[in-house]
């Protein structure tokens, strides 16, 4: 029996895989929701979603690829209070550095922040991932204070 995969199955094959199993365990797969017969239209309807999927994760990197651009072309500073030899009390994280992007009309998502020990005055670059081919790199500045 040929079969169109649903979902990824263990030792059977990937979601959108074609594969050839045994009846009863094709039967099984279809009544789980997980495979539907294979058929000309179902192979149809396979090509259509996987272009579909295709366009969507085409424009999802263009716009990454925008957002890039303009996240590398601003600066955020914080003033920070220091004390003796200019050390910095705490560490700036990816809330704050996300808080501060909002300000500037940026909805970027803390998780998507790689600030580490960011407790330093000073330029400091942060890695932002905004897709899994695309990762941007935002300048933050520490000034010190009182």
């Amino acid at each position: 029996m040929k079969i169109i995969l649903l979902e990824n199955v263990k030792g059977t094959g990937k979601k959108d895989e074609i594969k050839e199993v045994k009846d009863g365990f094709g039967s099984f797969l279809i009544k789980s929701k997980k495979a539907v017969p294979y058929s000309e239209k179902s192979k149809e309807v396979l090509k259509t979603q996987l272009d579909n999927r295709k366009e969507e994760e085409e424009r999802l990197l263009k716009e990454a690829l925008e957002l890039k651009n303009k996240l590398e072309n601003t600066k955020i500073t914080f003033n920070v209070k220091t004390g003796k030899q200019d050390k910095v009390f705490g560490s700036i994280s990816s809330k704050q550095i996300s808080e501060e992007l909002k300000k500037k009309n940026f909805n970027i998502d803390k998780k998507l922040i790689e600030a580490d020990n960011i407790n330093s005055l000073g330029v400091h670059l942060v890695k932002i991932k905004l897709h899994k081919k695309v990762i941007a790199e935002l300048s933050v500045e520490l000034k010190g204070g009182d």
